[in-house]
């Protein structure tokens, strides 16, 4: 994807969070979105590991930092940096194992208790390939999602399903949440100096606008 810019030539930076119970799959829908990569020998992640990608939203570049940890419970410490200055998060259960998804509840909880109120969060029922071991219904994720004011999708890493999907439709939420807040600060350009990085939402260290000063290409 980056071919037609240079890798740090972007227009919004993101931070955007996996979380879920260990086994569901984050690191496998990381690496497909990013690497386009799957590995059914996948180990658990240990601590935090990150990937980047940049999609294309309007005419804006936008580069996602997509941050994925470890689901035990032992690694909670990490919890409050982990969360620090996302704007997205995919909350990720397993269909075909219905305490994932009971879990999903107290995630939601962590999330919303760390992160600002505009982050934008995607309900992923992940592993939808395996249709014979299927223990959630898409109607009970999407009733849950709906309930939370979530956005909701069903994915397989393994056959590449919605996992694209997934990360666009957040990614580009996050991009109209942020842009109507640019909005709001009305055109007035002593508001902006130009070449300056903005943060966007109260609890961000990570996420910024990079305004183009006015002799780039």
């Amino acid at each position: 994807m980056g071919a037609y810019r240079a890798d740090d030539d972007y227009d919004y930076l993101f931070k955007v969070v996996l979380i879920g119970d260990s086994g569901v799959g984050k690191s496998n829908l990381l690496s497909r979105f990013t690497r386009n990569e799957f590995s059914l020998e996948s180990k658990s992640t240990i601590g935090v590991e990150f990937a980047t990608r940049s999609i294309r939203v309007d005419d804006k570049v936008v580069k996602a930092q997509i941050w994925d940890t470890a689901g035990q419970e032992r690694y909670r410490a990490i919890t409050s940096a982990y969360y620090r200055g996302a704007v997205g998060a995919l909350l990720v259960y397993d269909v075909t194992r219905h305490v994932t998804f009971e879990n999903v509840e107290r995630w939601l909880k962590e999330l919303r208790d760390h992160t600002d109120s505009n982050i934008v969060i995607m309900l992923v029922g992940n592993k939808a390939d395996l249709r014979h071991l299927r223990a959630v219904s898409t109607e009970d994720g999407k009733a849950f999602a709906e309930r939370e004011s979530t956005y909701f999708m069903e994915t397989s890493a393994l056959e590449s399903m919605n996992v694209e999907n997934a990360f666009t439709e957040v990614l580009s939420q996050i991009y109209h949440v942020v842009s109507r807040k640019a909005l709001e600060v009305g055109d007035d350009p002593a508001a902006l100096p130009k070449g300056q990085t903005i943060n966007v939402g109260s609890k961000d260290d990570v996420s910024e606008i990079k305004k183009i000063g006015c002799c780039s290409v």
